[in-house]
């Protein structure tokens, strides 16, 4: 079953168009993330999952139905940082929390305990970190224990120590069941924890799909030689190299991670009656991936 989806989505402000035709699906039990530059449309697109904006044109589907009351009971949001009472415990905020969804409140001690703020319920909110205080506000996400949770920036404004809690955490919800739908602007964020990935850009979906296969990381083997056409003919038939370019200095064949070999090159060539003065292999990195999908679609 897919738990979201979104076809042909357009939103307009005006002239100023934030989402532009964008289509996508999230399948269940997925940590989904929504990757993009800060104005990629991120919030916008979240908004309307929620049906806080209206959308210009097209459709969402919650659970592969058209979305009601009934469906967004099961969903749990966090779209703001943190806001609780600052002289309550967590317990008094939860409590009131619950009150507002109409749902949860025999759900206060389990829901600490899964965000590991059981040992300091009876603390002030004020006394927290940060990293505690983005915790108790995802334990007000599953009061009511709902099916998906939608995030939006969750680790945002976190030191390290609160950065990897909530990465954990996050973890830990998806192994119980849970669906997630994040939006982060952060790479490495979403490499680390999502098991799918679509990428913004200035409201338009670039790409979509399962995260090891739109965020791979690529071996290049970078090769030189007297003849350097000679070269770059022979390594454009070399198995297993997914592409074959020459820069300003030397030919470069890219391979999927993990698969390069430079023995293998080096005697390749020699075969074909070329001598190599350089081979060197390095990694394109998440970023340099990141940066090529974005830049080239601008």
């Amino acid at each position: 079953m897919a738990i979201l989806t979104i076809e042909s989505l357009h939103k307009n402000y005006g002239y100023i168009q934030a989402l532009k035709n964008v289509s996508f699906t999230v399948p269940q039990g997925s940590v989904f993330g929504i990757l993009g530059p800060n104005g990629s449309g991120k919030t916008t697109l979240l908004g309307i999952i929620m049906d806080i904006l209206r959308p210009t044109s097209g459709s969402v589907k919650l659970f592969d139905e058209v979305p009601g009351p009934k469906h967004r009971k099961q969903i749990g949001t966090f779209l703001e940082t943190p806001n609780f009472y600052h002289y309550l415990n967590a317990v008094q905020n939860l409590n009131i929390a619950a009150a507002i969804k109409g749902r949860g409140q025999e759900d206060i001690e389990r829901v600490l305990k899964l965000v590991s703020l059981d040992q300091r319920k009876l603390s002030k909110f004020s006394t927290y970190s940060l990293g505690m205080k983005q915790r108790l506000a995802i334990a007000s996400c599953l009061l009511g224990n709902p099916d998906v949770l939608i995030f939006d920036e969750p680790t945002n404004g976190l030191d390290p120590v609160g950065i990897a809690e909530t990465r954990e955490l996050i973890k830990k919800l998806n192994k119980e069941g849970k669906t997630i739908i994040m939006a982060s602007h952060l790479l490495d964020e979403v490499e680390k924890v999502c098991t799918h990935v679509a990428i913004l850009q200035k409201g338009t979906l670039i790409t979509h799909g399962h995260v090891d296969e739109i965020l791979v990381q690529e071996d290049i083997v970078e090769a030189g030689a007297a003849n350097m056409q000679q070269l770059l003919s022979a390594l454009q038939s070399y198995p297993g190299a997914a592409q074959v370019a020459m820069n300003e200095h030397h030919v470069e064949a890219f391979f999927p991670n993990g698969t390069a070999r430079l023995e293998a090159v080096n005697k390749y060539c020699f075969e074909q009656g070329i001598i190599l003065n350089h081979l060197r292999l390095r990694k394109k990195s998440l970023e340099a991936k990141f940066f090529e999908l974005t830049q080239n679609n601008k």
